[in-house]
């Protein structure tokens, strides 16, 4: 069997399948992901570490390069829960088109289902206002292109058809999208702007967190320039040229600078009376499918961070 499509995939929906790589070089996980629409790559991790996922007849590694010719064998997992539903989600629409609807995320919200919290998502508010979301990605996670934390405010994209999902997602992987994070972190950086370039991955010791790891993590990359410097705090621009789960907030820590109000990495509701860390999905750019331009978006700053800022620009 050759590559195996969708549709075939689709036919076997819990049994196995396998067939031969015609195009190698990437990683096993993120080969696996991309030819079955239906798993993430998350998900994909998780049937490679359960041996699910086997590369030439043995178990393998998510990071395991496939070459052609290589033999993939997927034994596939049952149905995901398919019990998301629409529901009445105040959404701040910043941008909409045929193929694609960026929204302002308030702090606080989840970008989609988990299996603990399976309402008051994006997501659920998504497919009450966009229904024809439904069929576009694996269910719980219809339309969604990239994530922000809960604690996380700001512009957030979704695929509205399956050809917005696949071109923005495309982006994202070729680094196209160009992403602007405002961050308040504690201390003064030298150099007042540069570029973090270090591997992210689970802490070793605490599986809840991310940290730098020089054995095992991922490529990361983040550039940040100085905006303004206070007594205690600098107000940074951050460019995330990498999408690794909290990235900025990982590389900021691991430079003595942690994000103020983080509750994971740093000093959580010690800094400025923070109920969640200052940070802000500030700028979006990217290529629009539905007519080929170029869309430069801008969210202003969330109102409880700006009360911060205004607090800290008083006493300068």
């Amino acid at each position: 069997m050759s590559e195996a499509s969708q549709a075939e995939l689709e036919r076997q929906p819990t049994g196995e399948v396998s067939w031969r790589v015609e195009a190698g070089g990437q990683r096993l996980d993120q080969y696996v992901s991309r030819r079955v629409e239906s798993l993430s790559r998350s998900q994909v991790q998780r049937s490679i570490q359960a041996g699910e996922i086997s590369l030439n007849g043995r178990a393998a590694k998510p990071s395991s390069i496939v070459r052609p010719g290589d033999l993939v064998c997927l034994r596939m997992p049952p149905p995901a829960q398919t019990d998301v539903l629409p529901e009445e989600i105040a959404l701040s629409v910043v941008y909409a088109s045929v193929d694609v609807v960026v929204l302002d995320k308030p702090a606080g919200v989840l970008v989609h289902p988990t299996d603990a919290q399976r309402g008051g998502t994006l997501v659920n508010g998504m497919l009450l206002r966009y229904p024809e979301i439904a069929t576009v990605g694996p269910s719980g996670r219809q339309g969604v292109v990239h994530r922000l934390d809960r604690g996380t405010s700001g512009l957030v994209a979704f695929g509205r058809t399956l050809r917005g999902l696949r071109r923005l997602q495309e982006q994202f992987r070729e680094h196209e999208v160009w992403k602007t994070y405002l961050a308040l972190v504690v201390g003064k950086l030298e150099p007042p702007k540069g570029i973090v370039d270090a591997p992210v991955g689970r802490h070793p010791r605490d599986r809840g967190r991310m940290a730098v790891v020089r054995h095992g993590g991922r490529p990361a990359r983040t550039q940040y320039e100085t905006l303004s410097i206070f007594p205690r705090y600098s107000l940074m621009a951050a460019h995330p040229l990498t999408g690794r789960t909290h990235q900025i907030r990982v590389h900021f820590a691991a430079l003595g600078h942690a994000v103020a109000g983080d509750p994971l990495y740093g000093r959580g509701t010690a800094d400025m009376g923070l109920q969640r860390q200052f940070l802000h999905a500030h700028g979006l750019r990217f290529v629009d499918p539905s007519c080929e331009a170029v869309v430069e978006l801008e969210s202003p700053l969330a109102p409880d961070l700006g009360d911060v800022l205004a607090r800290l620009e008083q006493v300068v």
